[in-house]
């Protein structure tokens, strides 16, 4: 295949900035989780559809785990590359920085990994994305990085849906046990 069917990862990157301002803030008194994850939703598309230069739709996100909170204030600079692709699907990588302006600092709010699919516009069926010129270690670095993460994640999920499909209302029970719960209109089964 030629490199016509490739794209390279810098020609998708993507920058977004935003003031985090009053009407984001929760109850109390930080930026929304719901606001950050907004963003990163449409940036994650934003980069995805300048990959496959089409429409896309998330199809999952990894973990997000904040670890700064995010101040009425603070300039938020969320930075976006598609790091893998299969056929239709892409895995864009998102790092999420804040700026406070005030005492001029610089914290890494959180990294995650959205799986994006590329979709007809017409059929809203999936389609072939082009493939992902390296150019460099990092580049293929990542490459590797998330074809490991998509095979985990298949992985696990697999491993879940065993463990639910095996799973019998005796080993339930026992589960229950010393949990935050309460089942008063479930006969105890003996075990």
């Amino acid at each position: 295949m030629s490199d016509a069917g490739f794209r390279t990862v810098k020609a998708s990157q993507v920058i977004l900035k935003e003031l985090m301002v009053p009407s984001y803030a929760n109850f109390g008194g930080k930026v929304h989780g719901g606001v950050i994850l907004s963003l990163m939703d449409k940036i994650a598309y934003t980069c995805a559809a300048s990959h496959c230069k089409g429409y896309s739709v998330t199809a999952s996100v990894d973990s997000v785990d904040f670890m700064n909170p995010v101040e009425v204030g603070d300039l938020l600079t969320l930075y976006a590359s598609v790091n893998y692709v299969g056929s239709s699907s892409m895995e864009v990588g998102i790092k999420v920085e804040l700026e406070n302006f005030r005492e001029g600092t610089v914290k890494h709010t959180n990294t995650s990994y959205f799986t994006m699919v590329a979709l007809s516009e017409e059929t809203r069926k999936p389609v072939k994305v082009a493939g992902l010129l390296l150019e460099d270690e990092d580049e293929i670095r990542r490459f590797v990085m998330g074809k490991l993460r998509k095979r985990l994640r298949r992985a696990h999920q697999q491993e879940i849906d065993d463990i639910g499909a095996a799973l019998k209302i005796s080993q339930a029970m026992v589960e229950l046990e010393g949990e935050n719960c309460r089942y008063p209109g479930v006969r105890h089964l003996p075990l």
